[in-house]
């Protein structure tokens, strides 16, 4: 009864029922209501009629609730300690079983104090947790000698602990990812999270860094207050803040909209994360050999290597060597060791601007930088928070914590263009001038943050970036092209026919005839896509990409390019099995290895319906389609395409079969089945996005096809409904190309009408439709 009631209180205070209090007050309020429901469940544990536990006996809250920083929906994390009580068991059982029986996360122990200590010595979070420990009820001394004499033994062994904590904070990154620059990012065990805060907690209690000042605590805030109103707002416990929470959290703590909101975080996440490093750093400085000193290593003219950081060599004089910053970021990504926070502070106080042009030994430098891999995210970091980086990119500035538009995306777009970089490093070998592909890679998406093209303004950045660098004429329009075109490629090889001659005819000119400039854009495809996120550079659109790279490159050579392909043997052979039967029917390619593109070849006569029923049983068998090519042959109709499983193995060819006839010839209920199918899986909803049509009259061949590409969010059956949006608009459909991006799609078909001219009337009517089935 006692905990039924708290359980109903702490409703009372989500829902509130007497006044919607904010995250600060509602965290303060289920503090209160949790000790004093808990004081009345000692008494109910065994305790006498005062509900005081006998003398010996304490319940010690640690975590959340012992830092007064309870969320919603937070497990209790409590230690019932005792001096040998005989009936302990007794009273724990009464206490724990009533927490149990209402659902309530309880993290729980009954220990001696000596068991309590000992147990704190061997397990790091124990020995953190104690730090916060705070009485609930019982004896105040036996807690009180408990937490201090815990908080004793960790000030005498938190040195030694350091390189077990160091590990212990790195897997939890690697497992959880950060804060900042994160399109989710995990509020609690995230790098730069909640979690860390205990760190550094830990180590001030140790006496081995300084008490949060008051940027660590502003962040501290608003982690807790967004952790606190995403609960709310889920209505259980979750910690990952999705984009759809993220609007909503953002409104109710009045900071503006989720991209605000997704700033505000990054900044706390940088804060927290950049202390948490110099801590874990100056508590467990590098030693020399034999307890020495340790010595310098030289790293490059004016760097050295000095106790496991990068650092100036004492003759380096900043204020007189305008390239010395780069080299020292350069060091430190090449090596992988960080910069010293002094040597950070002296750069930041006296390293003078870079004058237009550079000097080539500063370019070689940022290339260095640039090219280095993995350290270079470290070093950029560095730079960026103490204000050098933007000394260098002073453009850095608008896309500095952008959140994405797009939820594709896993970093906000500063991060994306470093992650680029990090990828452009590995591809290096792949193209005639590196130094382009990287410079181009970090100014690719410069662009985004304002009301504008973020193509045509980012190559007009990068324009005058890479002029005052010191680039040559040439090599500043090659960079210029890398940031206008850098969609080019992938965006034609996914959402157009590339086997015909106007598609690579289209590229070939974009580019101005530049194998270079090809080759380039090429490169940042791969590095792009891979960056924005897992899945996003597949073995099919690798494959497109690289085709069509080919087939420009034969036309830039002045070679004929290949026909596309006609029907063959196997494709003419099911027509006319189609024909003969008059049904449908199919075959299927087994999956390409590692893309799991699986190729479905559908036949029906010419009277009946292919795009609509084929489209239907690939999204009935979960089969999400990329491409669809249709052809008349012979009496028939014959649709290739290709396709890849959203989970799971690709469907037995013979269901497909099946299921193809019977759509064909009207005896399978489609409509139904998939509307089922997607209500049994509709997940969260998204935001709402208006579906759009885009039209392109000078991308086919023939004067009776356009191009029409639909943009809406994903769902199973769209292509279904796109495809019956079609037929119903009398449209004869040559190919289809559709590419998910994330949560939505860009679907592009070649279409005319099958009667009548292909005017403005038609096209309204189409595009009504269209809009209609993706609504």
């Amino acid at each position: 009864m006692v905990v039924g009631g708290l359980v109903e209180a702490a409703e009372r205070l989500l829902e509130g029922r007497h006044g919607r209090l904010g995250a600060t007050a509602l965290r303060a309020a289920l503090v209160d209501l949790y000790e004093f429901w808990l004081s009345k469940a000692v008494a109910a544990a065994g305790a006498d009629a005062s509900g005081v536990l006998p003398d010996g006996v304490a319940l010690v809250a640690v975590g959340g609730l012992g830092r007064r920083e309870l969320v919603p929906f937070s497990d209790l994390d409590l230690i019932l300690i005792h001096n040998g009580h005989p009936n302990i068991g007794e009273i724990a059982d009464a206490l724990w079983y009533p927490l149990w029986d209402a659902r309530i996360g309880l993290d729980h122990s009954v220990r001696t104090p000596s068991e309590a200590l000992k147990v704190a010595s061997e397990d790091l979070r124990t020995a953190m947790g104690l730090l916060d420990g705070r009485l609930i009820a019982g004896d105040a001394d036996l807690a009180s000698r408990l937490v201090g004499a815990a908080r004793d033994q960790w000030r005498r062994t938190a040195r030694k602990r350091v390189p077990e904590l160091f590990e212990y904070t790195r897997e939890r990154w690697r497992r959880s990812g950060e804060i900042a620059q994160s399109s989710e990012p995990d509020l609690k065990h995230g790098r730069g999270g909640l979690r860390d805060l205990v760190v550094l907690d830990a180590f001030a209690a140790a006496q081995l860094a300084d008490r949060p000042g008051e940027e660590l605590t502003a962040a501290r805030e608003l982690l807790l207050d967004v952790r606190t109103d995403l609960r709310r707002t889920a209505r259980r416990s979750r910690d990952v803040l999705s984009a759809e929470d993220a609007a909503v959290v953002a409104s109710e703590l009045d900071l503006g909209d989720r991209f605000a909101l997704a700033r505000r975080l990054s900044g706390a996440g940088r804060t927290v994360a950049y202390a948490v490093d110099v801590a874990l750093r100056a508590a467990d400085p590098p030693k020399g050999r034999f307890g020495r000193r340790p010595s310098r290593s030289p790293l490059d003219d004016g760097v050295v290597l000095h106790s496991g950081e990068v650092a100036l060599a004492r003759d380096a004089v900043p204020a007189r060597d305008p390239g010395l910053l780069l080299r020292v970021a350069a060091a430190s990504a090449r090596t992988g060791n960080p910069i010293s926070h002094g040597t950070l502070r002296t750069l930041a106080d006296a390293a003078p601007e870079l004058r237009a042009p550079w000097p080539e030994s500063a370019r070689r430098a940022l290339t260095e930088l640039l090219g280095a891999g993995d350290g270079l995210v470290d070093a950029v970091e560095a730079l960026d928070r103490t204000g050098l980086w933007a000394r260098l990119l002073p453009e850095w500035g608008a896309v500095r914590d952008l959140p994405p538009r797009a939820p594709v995306h896993a970093w906000t777009v500063d991060r994306h263009l470093v992650e680029a970089c990090v990828e452009a490093a590995g591809l290096t070998d792949t193209v005639a001038r590196p130094d382009l592909l990287l410079l181009g890679t970090l100014l690719h998406d410069i662009g985004k943050g304002r009301r504008a093209d973020h193509s045509e303004l980012g190559a007009e950045i990068a324009g005058h970036v890479a002029v005052r660098i010191g680039l040559s004429e040439r090599d500043t329009n090659l960079v210029v092209g890398m940031a206008r075109h850098h969609l080019l490629l992938p965006d034609t090889a996914t959402r157009r026919d590339i086997s015909e001659p106007e598609t690579v005819e289209r590229v070939a000119k974009t580019i101005d005839g530049d194998p270079l400039l090809l080759d380039l854009l090429h490169a940042l495809a791969k590095a792009d896509s891979r960056a924005t996120g897992p899945g996003v550079w597949t073995h099919w659109k690798a494959g497109l990409v690289a085709e069509l790279v080919s087939r420009t490159r034969t036309l830039l050579a002045g070679r004929p390019l290949p026909e596309p392909e006609a029907v063959d043997a196997t494709q003419r052979e099911l027509v006319a099995e189609a024909v003969r039967a008059t049904r449908g029917q199919v075959t299927v390619t087994p999956s390409r290895p590692r893309g799991e593109v699986t190729t479905v070849v559908f036949a029906a006569p010419a009277g009946a319906e292919l795009l609509t029923p084929a489209a239907g049983v690939l999204a009935l068998n979960s089969l999400e389609v990329h491409t669809a090519t249709l052809r008349t042959h012979a009496g028939g109709r014959v649709g290739v395409f290709t396709a890849s499983p959203r989970f799971g193995t690709p469907p037995d060819p013979a269901l497909l079969r099946d299921q193809f006839a019977r759509a064909v010839a009207g005896r399978l209920a489609l409509a139904q089945k998939l509307a089922e199918k997607e209500r049994a899986y509709a997940g969260a909803p998204a935001g709402p996005v208006s579906p759009k049509v885009l039209w392109f009259d000078d991308e086919t061949a023939g004067a009776e096809t356009v191009v029409v590409e639909l943009r809406a969010m994903d769902r199973i059956a769209l292509l279904h409904r796109v495809a019956g949006a079609l037929r119903r608009s009398d449209a004869e459909v040559r190919w289809a190309k559709v590419e998910t991006l994330g949560d939505r799609v860009v679907d592009s078909f070649a279409v005319g009408p099958r009667t009548g001219t292909l005017d403005a009337a038609w096209r309204g009517r189409l595009e009504q439709a269209l809009l209609a089935a993706a609504g």
